[in-house]
């Protein structure tokens, strides 16, 4: 028999590029104080266009969380967003930007 806590505790790796007003808002720093405070591990960057890439590593809620708490930030509009699953990091720990 499944447990439906098997899939929300299994750690999942997404790549993510964001578009919208993310630059000059403090999405980065947001995203870091996040991802530390959920427990999530990656990283974020600007990109010259004006988006931002991510990787967060983590459950699916906890990745969830990380973007309802950015979503909370003043200024910060997200348009749209491309997202990817990718391999996981098991040598990763932290979450840090450029």
């Amino acid at each position: 028999m499944s447990n439906s806590n098997d899939y929300s505790n299994k750690r999942i790796r997404k790549a993510i590029r964001v578009y919208g007003s993310v630059q000059g808002v403090g999405f980065r720093y947001r995203t870091k104080y996040a991802a530390e405070a959920i427990g999530v591990t990656g990283w974020v960057k600007n990109e010259p266009d004006g988006s931002v890439s991510m990787e967060l590593q983590g459950t699916e809620e906890q990745i969830d969380k990380v973007f309802a708490s950015i979503n909370q930030g003043t200024y910060i509009s997200i348009e749209r967003m491309n997202v990817h699953s990718i391999p996981l990091d098991e040598s990763e720990y932290g979450f840090y930007y450029d």
